[in-house]
């Protein structure tokens, strides 16, 4: 399995999990849900009108993590947005729901993003890593 693939796999089993950004000198973690794969690259999104996409412009560092019963993921590196509008209108399509929310009618617009300079560190519940991948 690649290793992409595997954070996707244990991300979706986790349904949801959580970002992590600095706000200043006070850490900031929201809960996520929309991933989306395309080309080896796993993308994520989040509404350019959010304090968080400011956070991320202003210091692309971020951590993601979930936790799936005794196991959990934490992966962290930096935030890279994309400007072509191709990623927005898939991640649309692979979640219509959020068409609520992102349309002409409210002005919103999802800013698409994926890791690099990335690691994923998979852990038992004491935090033993059990796998670490440089991605």
């Amino acid at each position: 399995m690649a290793d992409i693939q595997k954070i996707y796999d244990f991300l979706d089993q986790a349904g949801v999990f959580f970002l992590a950004t600095e706000d200043g000198d006070q850490p900031k973690c929201r809960p996520l849900g929309f991933k989306m794969m395309d080309q080896h690259t796993l993308y994520f999104g989040i509404g350019t009108h959010k304090n968080v996409y400011r956070q991320l412009q202003k210091n692309p560092k971020c951590e993601i993590c979930a936790c799936i019963k005794d196991h959990f993921l934490r992966w962290y590196g930096e935030a890279v947005f994309e400007s072509d509008p191709v990623y927005e209108e898939k991640a649309l399509r692979i979640m219509p729901p959020l068409k609520d929310i992102y349309n002409e009618k409210t002005g919103y617009h999802m800013g698409v993003f994926h890791l690099v300079h990335s690691r994923a560190e998979f852990c038992d519940i004491t935090g033993h890593p059990e796998d670490t991948l440089d991605i």
